[in-house]
């Protein structure tokens, strides 16, 4: 988790009348500015609103003016939960220091650090959301490949096509479907349990959007509808566009375009090979050499046609899906959309499609814009657009005529200098270095799935987290901080919360599992109590009645007004030694599954966050399928991701014989 770097702005004097609170100018501001966004948001959603109430039916935004501000908690209620939260994981002496620090931050400054927090809350649209994007991800100097950017696997059993750059043109002819309906806002706005409204804030910069890197932070660009593409092959940019005569091009269109583009025989300028590198590696050198280097002429013009895209695309040489005959496959497949060769996706962009020479595809996604779920209701659309209405001849070719008349993809042209290919192959090896340490493991989980879990009256993330527990204690003998993605877009503005899944409840359930003298019907007991727990928690968490949040904004508004909580330094320096996601699925409900049991998606996941922790993301596929994908680092002794692939494995059966005495621990 960053720590904030921000000047001090708020300033307390004490006069013999009292506190008084000053606002410095810098603070004011910056509270004005996100005041300003927030209501220029509410102004647009208001039309959106007015055409809700006229009768129309409801569109992606028409509930944004009616959902409710994020409550900020009270410090009795965050404290007492976190307190909670941490008693599993110290000893009597520690949890007793632990206690005291807490109580003194509870007198002061906790009392003063509300009372801003509370300001900026009935100002701002959300108290958390500016700041989270600002200072866990723009404010970051480290590398944000692997680091931050996450990615999301093709369908996992089906390849539509093997031809590339007939799958890559009903790909990107989807997208552009989907970003037309964007930008009408006429997708239907999501509910959560189908009943309430959910924040669709996130959607609008899915394209046409490009993190800018900066020397003391980046910054979020957003750009109206755009109307080219680029795409990297072998070392090289090139520059499609989208349209013809006012229209978006056609499947067939694109296709030869990107045949083009395959075709090309045209070697790598110097230096351009390995230019997305600069995305991979250290913020500041590359803000540097963009400022020095990208500032005039043709690297001007051509970084600008990147950063302009409506997306980026990697017509990749290499191979990769899901091979039942090759354990490893998945793996490799991963590793591969998380951080390809380090040189060949455009980190910055908002999201970089790649499209492998068998036809299988997925994506890497920039974070700082948005959240897994976001990119996932897109992909959702596009995989059933793509197979379903769009479709392929028999010779794997997309559907309609070809206009020859259309003029080829032009080349991005580059004038790179010694020095900055210097700079280059300095952020590729900073990037390699992270990409091999990256030690990725796939679990596809096929005993059963969510049809089962419900039989059992247990919720299936519930079910799954304490597995998560369990192999992480068998693979580690010990119990760890453990953070679990939770959404908080019931609010307006909302993004995610933690729910802190290693509890007392999950850790006495473990405890049972390994004692032999433990009865059935008292693990059965304890996992109940746990699931339920775990419920309460995620419930809390999604209500805005989280802790992490909370107490990460009092850290910040502790840093600006220059005051030290030793309390508040621990809580934001431990480590999440598993760091956990489940990944939506069906949120669209536009592939029959059980009509069509093939069509499922793999799911996605995200580097190691802890050098000696697990990373893993996880989704439910259907009734009879959960697959996960589990990372970790070579570097560290402590882990090894097949391993505590094969302990989740054995966890999961072992739950699953609780309500069947009769099977055997294997």
């Amino acid at each position: 988790m960053a720590e904030a770097h921000q000047a001090v702005a708020f300033q307390f004097t004490v006069t013999p009348d009292g506190i008084d609170l000053q606002l410095s100018r810098e603070v004011l501001k910056h509270i004005y500015l996100s005041g300003v966004t927030s209501w220029k948001k509410r102004a647009i959603r208001f039309k959106s609103f007015v055409k809700l109430l006229s009768g129309r039916r409801p569109l992606l935004y028409s509930f944004q003016a009616s959902l409710p501000h994020l409550p900020v908690p009270s410090i009795d209620d965050t404290i007492n939960r976190y307190l909670e939260s941490v008693r599993p994981l110290l000893d009597d002496e520690q949890y007793k220091q632990m206690e005291i620090v807490a109580n003194d931050f509870k007198k002061d400054p906790a009392p003063k650090l509300q009372k801003h927090l509370k300001l900026k809350s009935w100002w701002a649209t959300n108290y958390v959301s500016d700041w989270w994007e600002e200072y866990i991800y723009l404010r970051g100097r480290d590398p944000i490949m692997v680091n931050s950017n996450f990615y999301t696997m093709d369908l996992l059993y089906v390849i539509p096509t093997h031809r590339q750059a007939s799958r890559a043109a009903n790909i990107v002819h989807a997208m552009l479907q989907y970003r037309r309906k964007l930008e009408r806002g006429e997708l239907t706005p999501l509910r959560a349990l189908g009943i309430v409204p959910m924040c669709s804030f996130q959607y609008e910069r899915m394209f046409n959007t490009t993190r800018i890197p900066g020397i003391e932070t980046d910054f979020v660009q957003h750009l109206k509808d755009r109307k080219h593409l680029v795409v990297y092959h072998r070392g090289r940019f090139f520059k499609v566009w989208l349209y013809y005569g006012g229209r978006h091009l056609w499947p067939s269109e694109l296709e030869l375009q990107f045949q083009r583009i395959l075709d090309d025989k045209s070697e790598p300028q110097p230096g351009e090979i390995k230019l997305p590198s600069l995305t991979a590696g250290n913020r500041v050198p590359w803000a540097r050499a963009r400022l020095k280097y990208f500032n005039e002429g043709v690297n001007r013009a051509s970084l600008e046609a990147i950063e302009t895209a409506a997306f980026f695309m990697t017509l990749d040489d290499e191979a990769h899906g899901y091979d039942p005959e090759n354990i490893r496959s998945l793996d490799l497949y991963a590793k591969s959309l998380l951080h390809g060769k380090c040189y060949d996706r455009w980190f910055d962009k908002s999201f970089t499609l790649i499209v492998y020479k068998n036809g299988k595809t997925g994506i890497n996604t920039e974070h700082s814009w948005a959240d897994s779920p976001i990119i996932g209701h897109m992909w959702e659309y596009v995989l059933a657009t793509d197979c379903f209405h769009l479709g392929y001849t028999a010779e794997g070719h997309c559907k309609g005529d070809i206009n020859k008349s259309l003029a080829p993809p032009t080349r991005l042209q580059w004038d790179i200098p010694k020095a900055c290919q210097e700079i280059i192959e300095g952020s590729y090896m900073i990037a390699k270095g992270i990409a091999d340490d990256v030690d990725f493991h796939d679990c596809l989980f096929n005993e059963f799935g969510k049809g089962l879990i419900k039989k059992c009256r247990t919720s299936p993330d519930a079910f799954i987290q304490l597995a998560l527990q369990l192999a992480h204690y068998r693979d580690k003998g010990e119990f760890c901080l453990t953070y679990e993605s939770s959404m908080t877009r019931m609010f307006r503005e909302g993004r995610t919360e933690t729910v802190r899944s290693c509890t007392c409840e999950s850790t006495a359930f473990v405890k049972a599992m390994e004692d032999e003298s433990t009865t059935n019907e008292q693990r059965l007991a304890l996992f109940k109590k746990a699931a339920d727990k775990h419920q309460n928690m995620y419930r809390l968490a999604m209500t805005g009645a989280g802790i992490d949040r909370h107490l990460f904004c009092l850290y910040i508004v502790s840093k600006v007004m220059g005051i030290d909580s030793p309390f508040l330094k621990q809580v934001l320096s431990e480590p999440w030694r598993l760091s956990t996601s489940q990944t939506p699925q069906q949120q669209l409900n536009l592939i029959d599954t059980q009509k069509f049991p093939k069509y499922v998606g793999a799911g996605g996941g995200f580097g190691p966050v802890a050098d000696d922790g697990y990373g893993v993301s996880y989704i439910i596929v259907g009734e009879n399928l959960i697959t996960f994908h589990i990372s970790s680092k070579f570097s560290s002794p402590e882990t090894d991701s097949f391993r505590f692939g094969q302990n989740i494995r054995q966890a999961m059966l072992d739950i699953r014989a609780l309500f069947n005495p009769k099977e055997k621990k294997m």
